[in-house]
C-alpha cells in the first residue's frame, strides 16, 4: 500500500472517529439533557438514561439535575400579625420539571437559586406576617379540644369533676403544616414561569430576638403548665369514677356473697334441727343423754370450779350413776 493512500485511511478513521465521538453523549440517571445548537433548544429534552446523539460540532449538550433537590433559606426577622417579632429559618425541596423554561430563564441551578431566595423568602415573609405567632408554632387544637369535650360530657355515675380555670389559651385557627402548605402552593405558582416545581416548603426552625426570647419562652411554659393541670384535673375526676364504680362493684359482690352464705347455713341450721326433731322423736332419753353429754364437755373443762346442790338437774346423771351403783 502506498504511503499516500495509508495516510488518507488514517486521516479518514481520525475524522470519522472525531465526528463519532463529537456526535455520541451519555445521559445519566437522574439527569436531563437539551439539545442547543447555535446557543438556542433544538428537540424535546432527553430523559431516557443511555447513549444519544447529535450532530457533531454543530450542537452541545446541557445537561440538568432531573432529581429532587434542596433549597435552604436565609434566617430572616419577620413579625407576626399580633406583633411578635420571631426569626424563621425556612427550607424547600424543588425539582426542574419544564428543562425548556429553565434554561430559556435562569439558564442554571446557581440562577434557580437565586430565583428561590427571592420568591420563597417574600412569600414566607408575607405568610407568616399575615398570622399570628401561634399559628407558626403549633399544629392543632388537640389538647383543647379534648378538654372541651370532657366538659361538655355529663357526669356519670353522679361524680362530678371539679374543672380548674385554666385562662385565656388562643387556639389554632390555620396552624404550621398549613403554612407550610400555603407558601409551597403560592411559590409553585410563581416558580411555574421558571420550569421549576416546588415539592414541600417547611418551616425548620422559629426562634425569637434574644432579649424577649426569656419572656416568650416562660409564657409558653405557664400555657403548658396550665394544660397540663387541666388534664390532670380531668383524669382526678375519670380516677374518681373508677374508684367509685370499684367500691360499688365490691359492696355488691360482698352482698350477694353475704346472702348466700346466710341462705347455706339456714339450710344447714334446717337440715340439723330435722336431724335433732328425728332422733327426739325416735328415743326422746337418749336424746337429753347426748345433748347432756355435749353441755358437760363445754361447760366442765380443766381448771373449771362449779358450787352446785346435789339436786341440781344439771349433775343429774353423775346422782343417777351413783344411785345405780
Amino acid at each position: 500500500m502506498r504511503p499516500r493512500a495509508l495516510v488518507a485511511i488514517l486521516v479518514g478513521a481520525v475524522v470519522s472517529l472525531s465526528f463519532l465521538v463529537s456526535s455520541a453523549f451519555i445521559v445519566e440517571e437522574g439527569r436531563q439533557v437539551i439539545i442547543t445548537q447555535f446557543g438556542r433548544p433544538v428537540g424535546q429534552p432527553i430523559t431516557e438514561a443511555g447513549l444519544h446523539f447529535k450532530l457533531p460540532f454543530l450542537q452541545d449538550v446541557r445537561e440538568l439535575d432531573r432529581r429532587i433537590l434542596r433549597w435552604d433559606g436565609f434566617p430572616n426577622q419577620i413579625p407576626t400579625k399580633d406583633k411578635k417579632y420571631i426569626i424563621v429559618d425556612t427550607t424547600a425541596r424543588w425539582k426542574i420539571t419544564d428543562p425548556l423554561k429553565f434554561i430559556q430563564t435562569v439558564q442554571n441551578e446557581n440562577g434557580a437559586k437565586s430565583r428561590l431566595d427571592a420568591v420563597l423568602d417574600g412569600i414566607c415573609r408575607d405568610i407568616i406576617s399575615n398570622h399570628n405567632l401561634v399559628e407558626a408554632v403549633r399544629n392543632t387544637n388537640t389538647i383543647l379540644d379534648t378538654i372541651e369535650e370532657r366538659k361538655r360530657r355529663p357526669a356519670q355515675d353522679g361524680i362530678v369533676v371539679e374543672e380548674e380555670v385554666i385562662g385565656e389559651i388562643e387556639r389554632v385557627q390555620v396552624g404550621r403544616e398549613q403554612l407550610s402548605d400555603m407558601i409551597a402552593v403560592r411559590a409553585r405558582n410563581e416558580l411555574a414561569e421558571f420550569g421549576i416545581t416546588t415539592v414541600d416548603v417547611q418551616l425548620r426552625r422559629i426562634s425569637y430576638e434574644k432579649n424577649v426570647e426569656q419572656v416568650v419562652f416562660q409564657r409558653m411554659i405557664s400555657e403548658r403548665q396550665r394544660i397540663a393541670q387541666k388534664i390532670r384535673s380531668v383524669g382526678k375526676g375519670e380516677q374518681a369514677k373508677i374508684q367509685g364504680k370499684v367500691s360499688r362493684d365490691q359492696q355488691q359482690i360482698e352482698s350477694d356473697a353475704y346472702r348466700k352464705v346466710q341462705e347455706i347455713k339456714g339450710k344447714a341450721e334446717a337440715e340439723a334441727y330435722g336431724i335433732y326433731a328425728e332422733t327426739l322423736g325416735q328415743d326422746p332419753d337418749f336424746y337429753e343423754f347426748v345433748r347432756t353429754l355435749e353441755a358437760y364437755d363445754k361447760s366442765l373443762g380443766a381448771g373449771a370450779h362449779f358450787i352446785l346442790s346435789t339436786d341440781s338437774d344439771f349433775l343429774k346423771l353423775f346422782k343417777q350413776g351413783l344411785q345405780k351403783r
